[in-house]
């Protein structure tokens, strides 16, 4: 059984630090967090976690016996909970001490003893879902009726049953999880190879300036605000993945075999099922989205024509889509003006909700400033029965005051889902995750646009916001079906080399950006970028940016509406953990992901916020 340790949400992008960092002893103590909260001391922390080691032989010792009584099984699983809950508070605890200073030796040792503890702990208890199993749905139930304290485990019992027809005999379970060991083979092959042995080329740009073109640099250099520059770029890059186009086929095509297998030993119809399954999320969602795209790509091209028309371009090329379509604002804020803008951000959902997190941002949930050797980023994490925490890398920069507004989301979705439910039902899936941060998101925006007249500062705002819809709407869904259909040609047994990757990306990047209709032009050299994407080292997992963005922006527009009881169903989703399928609570706050109303929703946003730009383009001669 894996544990059920505390998602930890990463930024969608990355922050980055100008200029020296400060050591952390001279940050003041109200800009950092308060991990006392967790354990006092990092000495308390060894006490607590040798406490765990010494309850791990005694929740082992149940194997064989969950069948005896009702009794037995309330108290087998609660003793495993305990020490499940216990063993994720020792991880984020050393987690974050080693965030802290990644330099740092000791906090380092303290997180690698934690990973330990927790696979120790995963090797104890793996007899759990098969022995429930082995007892049947009918015993199970049985159980549930006759001791009212199992009651509280009930949806997370009927989540495991839900595997029974995909759970194999005991000795092929074993072979299956030996197996498993090679399954993050390929992806490390990937990650080495385009991480440290590539050998990124050096240009020189119109400035005189030398740029290597790792993927950091690629990624600030292709917004070069000299065409010239930015063709230079993309053609010097992505020449440099062509040259390993074969070594990155060989990767995936490994990579693709290991969701063949699970497919396979697990009895599943297909790949995308088998990824699905364990968020009880129906394939129909995937294929819907798709569609949606696919019947709103005139939408996509009118942004495309708006980007050549503000850029000022005769032809607008796949090189041009990072460069910037407006003057750059750039309004800095202090952390404290920050919180303010945030929580006048989050009012629309009530005064409660509002006041909890501004008691976060007191009791020091947020690990604010830059230091030297402090893990880049942010994300938001907790233990259950204490509360949320963020880190940070604030600069005063408005793109991290969304970032803010982003982790506050889920340490939100995190608190009131904690306090609600029970520990078994607490943790949420990813498929909702992104919502509460991305609608968070939308309430800033919305509440800039209010405070703001001026039109370079609106524009900056409207052309973020269409950035971000393009990115996540459109990019992330073509990165979908293209996924989507290399499992389907590995299903059909048809080889996958790098050549034939790139010719199904390339057709699905011209598709979407209307290269036949002179809309966007595609290089045929841009059919390679699938091999820079990490994420086809995940397993279907891209989808969900796409599904959270339309589900938020469903959501935000009800509550801007003021649509009765829209609010309060929103909050009753982010109280109610894993206590129903992820589409089932969505569903109860008024969205209904197997529909197209969730993405149409998005691009009546999309469309209206053209709308705006237009207008006040319009508006301001010469621009």
């Amino acid at each position: 059984m894996r544990p059920l340790l505390a998602f930890s949400f990463a930024a969608l992008c990355s922050l980055s630090t100008s200029g020296d960092a400060a050591e952390r002893s001279a940050v003041p103590e109200k800009y950092k967090w308060n991990t006392a909260d967790l354990y006092p001391s990092d000495t308390a922390w060894a006490q607590a976690k040798a406490e765990a080691e010494a309850r791990i032989p005694k929740v082992a010792a149940y194997q064989g016996r969950l069948g005896e009584s009702a009794a037995v099984f309330h108290e087998a699983l609660s003793a495993l909970m305990d020490l499940d809950s216990a063993i994720t508070r020792l991880g984020v605890y050393a987690s974050m001490r080693s965030d802290e200073d990644t330099r740092e030796g000791s906090t380092r040792e303290m997180d690698q003893q934690a990973e330990a503890l927790g696979v120790r702990f995963s090797a104890a208890v793996s007899y759990l879902r098969p022995e429930i199993l082995a007892l049947g749905g009918a015993k199970v139930h049985t159980f549930i009726v006759q001791d009212e304290r199992l009651w509280a485990y009930a949806p997370w019992l009927e989540d495991l049953l839900r595997y029974e027809p995909h759970t194999l005999s005991a000795p092929e379970e074993k072979v299956a999880s030996q197996a498993g060991m090679m399954a993050s083979a390929a992806g490390a092959a990937f990650s080495i190879l385009k991480n440290a042995d590539l050998p990124y080329p050096e240009i020189t740009l119109s400035t005189g300036e030398k740029a290597r073109l790792d993927a950091q640099g690629y990624s600030k250099h292709r917004a070069a605000p000299d065409r010239e520059d930015r063709l230079k770029v993309f053609k010097a890059f992505w020449s440099k993945f062509k040259e390993y186009e074969r070594t990155f086929g060989t990767t995936l095509n490994a990579h693709l075999k290991t969701h063949l297998f699970e497919k396979e030993v697990r009895k599943f119809p297909s790949c995308l099922e088998a990824a699905l399954f364990d968020s009880a999320v129906p394939t129909g969602v995937y294929h819907r989205l798709i569609s949606d795209v696919h019947a709103h790509l005139p939408t996509l091209h009118r942004y495309l024509r708006l980007r050549q028309r503000m850029m000022g371009l005769e032809e607008l090329g796949y090189e041009d889509l990072y460069a910037s379509i407006v003057k750059k604002a750039d309004p800095r804020f202090t952390p404290e003006e920050a919180q303010a803008l945030v929580l006048e951000a989050v009012a629309p959902l009530g005064p409660k909700y509002a006041a909890d997190l501004q008691a976060g941002f007191k009791a020091r949930w947020v690990d604010w400033m830059p230091t030297t050797g402090k893990k880049s980023g942010a994300y938001s994490t907790g233990a259950y029965g204490v509360h949320p925490y963020q880190l940070q890398n604030f600069t005063g920069l408005y793109e991290e005051v969304s970032t803010l507004a982003h982790e506050s989301g889920h340490s939100m979705h995190t608190l009131l889902s904690s306090r609600s439910q029970p520990y078994p039902t607490h943790d949420y899936k990813i498929f909702v995750a992104e919502v509460a941060s991305t609608l968070n998101e939308d309430l800033l925006l919305r509440r800039m646009l209010a405070k703001t007249k001026d039109k370079d500062m609106r524009l900056f705002l409207l052309g973020s916001r269409l950035d971000d819809l393009r990115t996540v709407l459109y990019r992330q869904t073509l990165f979908a079906e293209f996924e989507l259909r290399i499992h389907e040609l590995a299903e059909k047994g048809e080889a996958l080399t790098g050549e034939k990757v790139s010719a199904l990306y390339l057709g699905l990047l011209r598709e979407y950006y209307g290269h036949a209709a002179g809309v966007c032009r595609i290089d045929e050299l841009y059919g390679v970028e699938w091999a820079m994407v990490q994420h086809f080292y995940y397993d279907f997992y891209v989808y969900q940016y796409a599904t959270s963005i339309t589900a938020a922006a469903k959501i935000a527009s009800d509550i801007r509406a003021e649509t009765p009881g829209a609010r309060d169903a929103y909050l009753r989703m982010l109280s109610a953990g894993s206590s129903k399928p992820p589409i089932d609570l969505l569903k109860d706050a008024g969205v209904d992901m197997a529909s197209s109303e969730p993405f149409e929703a998005a691009v009546r946003e999309m469309n209206a916020v053209m709308d705006e730009i237009e207008a006040l383009l319009s508006a301001a001669p010469g621009r």
